[in-house]
């Protein structure tokens, strides 16, 4: 997991292949409040390279943007696989979060 864009407002984060949770999810939330707390009020999720996500990485989604919204911000995701993309409208979240084909897009988006 990498921050590979960074601008006063934005930034994204690159997801490894397995979002499962765990020591991830803490050093996820720890990069997302360091985020927040730098000014970044939109923050791109890249799930290009996303292969499998267990119930534990979607609950590390939701809590990212709970955090963002605290800082006044808010999360999209970009690049999202089919499995992935499936998982989001079976637990309703594709509603929650907007969803862009590439993360420049994304970005652009604000």
């Amino acid at each position: 997991m990498m921050v590979s864009h960074q601008n006063a407002k934005a930034a994204s984060i690159q997801l490894g292949t397995n979002v499962l949770g765990g020591a991830d999810a803490v050093e996820f939330s720890t990069l997302v409040r360091e985020l927040g707390d730098k000014g970044v009020t939109t923050l791109v999720i890249d799930m290009s390279n996303v292969q499998i996500m267990n119930s534990s990485g979607l609950g590390m989604l939701v809590a990212s943007l709970s955090t963002m919204r605290k800082f006044g911000g808010t999360v999209k995701f970009a690049a999202v696989p089919e499995k992935v993309q499936t998982l989001l409208t079976m637990t309703h979240l594709n509603s929650v979060f907007q969803m862009y084909p590439t993360t420049q897009e994304a970005l652009d988006s604000q």
